[in-house]
């Protein structure tokens, strides 16, 4: 009875090891995560045609933003009120940059882009490019984008996106920071962004 009560006393110490073994790996390999900068690398093309690397999103706060120029309602509303609070809390456009990656690429030409944002504002910038590449980067950001035909009885003809409407906070290491939600609360959504620049 003994010699059990030892076994099973040495399994409960293994099994405890072990436990706090993987809670360290897991704990650790999160800290990277959350230390990295989010998303993948990648170049693309912005809305002037020049070159653009991920790298745009360091050395600033970013608020990052996926949508497409045939977009009813959601990016319009986006773009306006991101304008807006970006104006609120950094009116000298110097501590915060913004920018608008189409889900769209086959139709969203950087120049396209361009057109339909600065009829918004020009506190963001557009990136489009090569669909495939762009693929990538929705994958790599880990936005949710997915053709919709408007008839289904005609795959190939007209169609919509649905993707993901929140807009991404970076801070400027571009590391993850969090988001702000399509019909967010405008207070809400500012004092993210002033928690953003403040670092």
């Amino acid at each position: 009875m003994r010699t059990l009560r030892v076994i099973l006393w040495a399994g409960v110490l293994i099994m405890a090891g072990l436990l706090g073994w993987l809670t360290l790996t897991v704990t650790q390999s999160g800290d990277k995560i959350a230390e990295g900068p989010f998303g993948v690398p990648f170049e693309l093309v912005d809305q002037n045609g020049k070159a653009i690397s991920e790298q745009a999103f360091r050395g600033k706060p970013t608020a990052l933003f996926f949508g497409f120029t045939h977009c009813p309602e959601v990016c319009p509303t986006t773009l306006f009120e991101l304008n807006g609070w970006m104006k609120q809390v950094d009116p000298d456009a110097k501590g915060l940059q913004a920018y608008f990656v189409t889900v769209d690429p086959e139709r969203d030409s950087p120049e396209l882009l361009g057109q339909y944002i600065s009829n918004v504002t020009d506190r963001v910038i557009g990136i489009a490019g090569d669909p495939a590449k762009v693929a990538e980067v929705i994958k790599g950001f880990r936005v949710y984008a997915k053709k919709v035909p408007l008839d289904e009885k005609d795959p190939n003809g007209d169609y919509t996106m649905d993707h993901t409407a929140s807009i991404f906070l970076l801070d400027a290491d571009g590391r993850f920071k969090g988001t702000i939600a399509y019909g967010e609360n405008p207070d809400t959504a500012v004092k993210k962004l002033e928690n953003l620049m403040k670092g």
